[in-house]
């Protein structure tokens, strides 16, 4: 079981694994959780070495120690077990996966079909996103900020900046989560630039100016309020 921790900790793949740390992730994978004596024996490691590479590891944020019950007395053990970070070490297919659905579903239902898969998806996003942003007649940075942190939430990695000319702002997002399903189904992008325009309200025109897809490095909207 994966252990939670806010602790800041670095990306797993700007830190490669040595053999020895890989061995101990693994091992860990498998079970709920070890301690470091139980790690050594059944690795064939030494206690030292391996408590140098948890300490490592939960350096980055790859693992944490717990207390582990113990039975009448005694002093409680402290067992390790993989935290939530430790998921991007091993395969995930789950961009594959969508990729593989989008195509099933524009087989089975047609185009219509996934236009409506997509208008579904875009109404219940602008149901969260109106509960989650400020009245339509805040301010434009206010309501821009909530959007953006709202998206940061999603995995976007959102921020909004003056616009360079001084006329509105730019809501930029230097990452995206669902890259591969919108390349797929192109009516992800287009859905998202109407529901940028739909929650921030008729005062605010949206412009996308920089598209990934189209092959910018990010995706940016010129925000102006019209009101």
């Amino acid at each position: 079981m994966a252990v939670s921790t806010t602790r800041p900790s670095i990306s797993p793949a700007a830190a490669p694994l040595t053999e020895a740390k890989r061995r101990i992730v693994d091992r860990l994978k498998r079970v709920d959780d070890a301690t470091a004596s139980e790690l050594a024996e059944g690795l064939g490691l030494t206690g030292a070495a391996v408590r140098q590479h948890l300490d490592a590891l939960a350096e980055n944020g790859l693992v944490a120690s717990r207390p582990r019950p113990v039975q009448g007395r005694g002093r409680p053990a402290s067992a390790w077990a993989l935290t939530d970070l430790a998921r991007e070490l091993f395969p995930d297919r789950h961009a594959d996966l969508t990729v593989e659905l989008i195509g099933s579903l524009r087989s089975a239902l047609g185009p219509e079909g996934v236009d409506a898969v997509v208008a579904e998806r875009t109404r219940r996003q602008l149901a969260a996103y109106r509960a989650a942003l400020p009245p339509t007649d805040a301010p434009l940075r206010e309501r821009a900020d909530a959007l953006a942190a709202v998206r940061t939430g999603e995995g976007y990695l959102a921020e909004v900046v003056d616009a360079p000319d001084g006329d509105g702002l730019v809501l930029i997002e230097h990452h995206c989560p669902i890259c591969d399903a919108a390349t797929a189904c192109t009516n992800l992008c287009s859905a998202e630039l109407e529901l940028f325009r739909d929650v921030l309200g008729p005062d605010v025109e949206v412009q996308r100016t920089q598209h990934l897809l189209q092959g910018d490095q990010r995706c940016a909207y010129r925000l102006r309020a019209t009101a």
